[in-house]
């Protein structure tokens, strides 16, 4: 009778694709299937032993485990049929049975043989499913995961290849100090931290209503105490001290001062609650990715902001946020209004870090159809009611720049546009719109950060795209304006020795971008009057005007400007260096790049000077004859084309980061 070969008679493993070939095959330069625990080529030739592939080293990850199991099974199998066999010997030891009863009998174990072996091999596909699956994620080291899989629920297992474990895994860079206390902070500590981040952070980022926000404190001190009915979910305990993290982080100067220390010390205690904060299924995770991501803008050492924010808009179009009929009917105003806050919080964030990287959006505007929440009423306090919501009008903001940013950045540049330079215009007019419309009785913090964010909007949208790849003549005076009112502004707050608002290492990158295309206007002006007075002129109706000074203290002279502003940018670039290592490298490379522009800017302000001793010693000389010409003045001797001094406009873009024929930086550097 021939015997049926089963699984567990001869429990071999093949796969599709070996990972390696045994080395008896590798030597014979054969092909090796792969299968286990030995190949078909050491088979037939009588090596099964010899094979290299039936050393448990040599197993593929995760396949082991397919041989255990295969292994198991077969031992229980022959214990039943050892067992069996024992039953039946002293059966017919005992007791005279007639053949028909045996076959009956036997038919029946037999019966009961294969189930048992069916259900013993479901179950250790599905072990061995699991297990593969753990295997390919943790190998890969980052997937697109659906982030409602139930498989990442850290309550299914004691050890699982948790959700959080993928996030941290694809988006921290370097390890963290160990916590060196398990005690909470003082109170009155935590409590200013936390007042700091409800002024300055939590208005443009409502995640939570602030009266949350302050309730926590007094729940998580219970609980400290240890008063009945104090009991703190995960995502609680994550939120605690990720607001302490960003509202001690938001406020350091350097690495070596207090606040970072604290920053540091306060995400080592709140990662430990990761896996239960980012279960995925619930609103919690896309709010405590987020809040990671708020860090991360503020420690580009630990954490990598552009890889959480994409977990985050993952997460939260798996859970639907990105479209309003997700809702069901029966939920409330409010639960609606706090689901498009959330939504529009991953949104904003999105599009702010990605422009300032130069990388594609997580998803695109026409994935979306959430309208904007409205203005939020509690603000924590009675004397903050009635006050205007700024996370509007920064949602808002956010719509304009991505609606340019994917026509003219992530768009197919082989598509370009018909009037680029019409489309332009027609974007800053928006933006200009919006600014006029921005409440009034912003507090000044917020105020001050939506007019830089303006102003680099302008300059992003002015300069050389992809689509847009020219740059006309009034657009480079924009660009010298705006990029002098945004300097202006931000020197202002870089140098205040308390940091107020929500100013990140992102805030850095932006300085550089900016300074580097005041550079790019001062080496190739075109055919504009830059040197000129920029007051007398005058653009077409179609152009949008040129915005107001700012820096009226340092003169009226473009020349002295430029200058100024530029070691702005050498200053201020270093007082963020002592904060963030990684802008260092760009100070440097400012440095380097400027020294030819500052040659030539010196040399024609002393140009400017020595004409205007010349006139006035021609003035304290002698009056002039009546009908005769008029000396030369500053504005007709000190403006006439000077060549520069180190470089050509050919070695001027070699040494600079912008790669077009006109020396411009269209976007940010994308390895910065």
């Amino acid at each position: 009778m021939r015997t049926r070969s089963s699984f567990s008679h001869n429990p071999h493993l093949r796969v599709s694709r070996p990972v390696s070939a045994c080395s008896r095959c590798r030597v014979a330069k054969v092909k090796c299937d792969g299968k286990l625990p030995a190949c078909t080529a050491c088979e037939k030739a009588g090596r099964d032993n010899e094979c290299s592939a039936a050393s448990d080293q040599q197993f593929a990850r995760g396949k082991e485990r397919s041989w255990v199991a295969a292994l198991e099974a077969r031992l229980e199998k022959l214990d039943r049929r050892l067992n069996h066999a024992r039953s039946r010997k002293a059966s017919v030891a005992l007791h005279e049975s007639d053949e028909n009863t045996i076959t009956v009998q036997d038919s029946e174990r037999r019966d009961s043989l294969v189930n048992i072996t069916a259900a013993i091999r479901r179950k250790a596909a599905r072990t061995r499913e699991k297990a593969d699956f753990n295997t390919l994620v943790s190998d890969f080291g980052l997937l697109t995961v659906n982030a409602t899989t139930p498989g990442f629920d850290t309550r299914e297992s004691e050890n699982p290849m948790s959700f959080a474990r993928l996030v941290l895994a694809a988006a921290q860079h370097d390890a963290l100090p160990d916590p060196d206390s398990d005690e909470l902070p003082d109170k009155a500590v935590v409590e200013a931290i936390f007042q700091f981040y409800q002024d300055n952070i939590l208005p443009l980022y409502p995640l939570f209503p602030p009266s949350d926000l302050q309730a926590l404190i007094g729940k998580v001190y219970d609980a400290e105490l240890g008063f009945l009915g104090s009991i703190i979910r995960s995502s609680e305990y994550w939120l605690f001290w990720m607001v302490l993290a960003i509202g001690s982080a938001a406020q350091s100067k350097t690495m070596q001062d207090r606040k970072y220390y604290d920053a540091l010390q306060f995400v080592s205690r709140a990662l430990p609650y990761a896996d239960r904060a980012f279960v995925p299924g619930y609103t919690t995770q896309i709010q405590s990715l987020i809040l990671l991501t708020q860090y991360s803008m503020l420690d580009p050492a630990h954490f990598d902001s552009w890889h959480l924010i994409g977990f985050a808009c993952r997460a939260s179009i798996d859970l639907g946020f990105h479209k309003d009929h997700t809702f069901t009917q029966q939920s409330s105003k409010d639960t609606i209004d706090a689901r498009r806050r959330t939504f529009y919080c991953v949104y904003a964030l999105d599009r702010a870090i990605s422009m300032v990287h130069a990388r594609p959006f997580s998803f695109k505007d026409d994935d979306v159809s959430v309208q904007l929440p409205s203005s939020s009423v509690d603000h924590g306090s009675d004397q903050s009611l009635g006050q205007p919501d700024p996370s509007l009008p920064l949602f808002q903001l956010r719509r304009l720049q991505s609606d340019w940013y994917q026509t003219l950045v992530q768009t197919n540049p082989s598509d370009p546009l018909r009037d680029p330079t019409q489309y332009v215009w027609q974007k800053y007019h928006e933006t200009r719109k919006w600014s006029k419309e921005l409440p009034v009785d912003l507090p000044a913090t917020i105020r001050t950060a939506f007019d830089l964010e303006m102003d680099y909007s302008y300059v992003y949208l002015i300069v050389p795209s992809p689509r847009g790849p020219k740059l006309t003549d009034h657009g480079r005076l924009l660009i010298f304006e705006h990029t002098i009112r945004y300097l202006h502004r931000i020197f202002e707050v870089a140098k205040d020795p308390v940091n107020e608002g929500f100013y990140t290492y992102h805030d850095a990158l932006k300085v550089f971008f900016m300074g580097s295309q005041l550079v790019t206007v001062l080496r190739d002006p075109g055919d504009t009057d830059l040197w000129q007075s920029l007051g007398a002129t005058r653009q077409p109706q179609e152009q949008p005007p040129l915005p107001d000074r700012l820096d009226r203290s340092s003169g009226s002279d473009n020349i002295d400007r430029s200058l100024l502003c530029l070691e702005k940018v050498k200053e201020m670039l270093g007082r963020y260096g002592e904060r963030w290592e990684q802008v260092k490298t760009l100070a440097d490379h400012f440095d380097r790049t400027t020294i030819d522009i500052k040659s030539y800017l010196d040399t024609r302000r002393d140009v400017v000077k020595r004409v205007i001793q010349n006139v006035q010693a021609q003035k304290d000389a002698r009056r002039p004859l009546p009908g005769s010409r008029p000396p030369p003045t500053p504005s007709t001797l000190a403006y006439q084309p000077l060549p520069m001094a180190q470089h050509s406009p050919q070695q001027a873009n070699r040494v600079a980061p912008w790669g077009n024929s006109t020396g411009f930086q269209g976007h940010h550097n994308g390895q910065f």
